[in-house]
């Protein structure tokens, strides 16, 4: 076995469980041990740090030695002034010290990125960019799903950003017909491109509630002209609102993860609609779907622990 201080040490903190694995290297990723546990937030913050605990503990017994670093996603942002949580959908974290908590409870270090920020790492690391795109050095990693969030990596390296949010195109304006955002903002990308935001415009039309995969399917068989007026405002809105990231970016990949990254019409329609709206006569940047599913995250906070990320006071 190698040195363990090469180890890549990674905790995924979800609404609903708490992942752990440990990685042999960074030169080669392979899993030595995972585990996980249910999160059950429900029952408190001091709850969830016993149980991100018991993981490390079942992740020592199997490797016999305790880390010195832990990297972790979790499900929002700590912030670099205040070192404070903020933005998680697990609410009973914002507000808390929680790095501090659990640097002191546990005696390791821990670094910690939201859930984007360790998929755009994972993908770039272990995922479709290490595969396929071995040259790239701007990613732009994504999620839409339940809501909208993004990562950048350059060079191998997280861009975070003064106030921790770095990559968060979802909450930047992009039409008021997607009404209130939780943020408190209306018309964010999130408000027009979530799942659920998509679901509730079908709704609109229709007084009928369905699944966005269903959506999808009845656009595809052509007999549902609301459900095609959905999967259209999809692709129209995401190409207006990635163009925005590539004339900033000019990434060379973008992976999409997340529930609404599986509908097809994103990787034609949708790069169609990207090429009217980018500042360019044409299109070079790769448009892909994600290799690693629900491993990235935790993959992605093994990683957490390569290279400079600082988080200190």
């Amino acid at each position: 076995m190698r040195d363990p201080h090469e180890h890549l040490w990674g905790i995924d903190l979800g609404g609903t469980k708490i992942e752990g694995v440990v990685l042999e290297s960074p030169t080669n990723p392979k899993v030595l041990s995972r585990h996980r546990l249910a999160t059950e937030s429900q029952k408190g913050y001091q709850h969830v740090m016993g149980q991100i605990g018991k993981v490390i503990d079942r992740l020592s017994n199997d490797l016999h030695y305790r880390p010195s670093k832990v990297g972790m996603g979790a499900p929002g942002i700590l912030d670099p002034i205040s070192f404070l949580m903020k933005n998680c959908n697990s609410t009973c974290l914002n507000g808390e010290p929680l790095k501090h908590d659990l640097e002191k409870k546990l005696s390791m270090e821990f670094v910690i990125a939201n859930d984007a920020n360790c998929f755009a790492l994972a993908e770039t690391n272990m995922g479709i960019v290490k595969s396929d795109f071995t040259e790239a050095k701007v990613v732009f990693g994504v999620i839409i799903g339940t809501g909208v969030g993004g990562g950048i990596v350059v060079n191998g390296k997280l861009i975070n950003g003064l106030h921790g949010i770095g990559g968060e195109w979802g909450h930047n304006f992009l039409h008021e017909s997607g009404g209130r955002c939780y943020c408190g903002k209306t018309g964010c990308v999130e408000t027009v491109l979530s799942g659920p935001a998509l679901e509730k415009y079908y709704f609109s039309l229709t007084n009928h509630k369905i699944a966005l995969p269903e959506i999808y399917e009845a656009h595809l068989v052509g007999m549902d002209k609301d459900a095609t007026l959905t999967i259209n405002r999809l692709t129209y809105f995401l190409g207006q609102a990635m163009s925005t990231v590539v004339n900033i970016l000019d990434p060379d990949v973008i992976v999409i993860g997340g529930g609404v990254g599986n509908i097809d019409a994103i990787y034609t329609e949708g790069i169609v609609s990207l090429k009217g709206f980018v500042f360019n006569d044409y299109l070079k940047t790769a448009i892909v779907k994600p290799k690693l599913g629900d491993s990235a995250g935790v993959f992605g906070a093994a990683f957490l622990t390569v290279g400079h990320f600082p988080q200190s006071h």
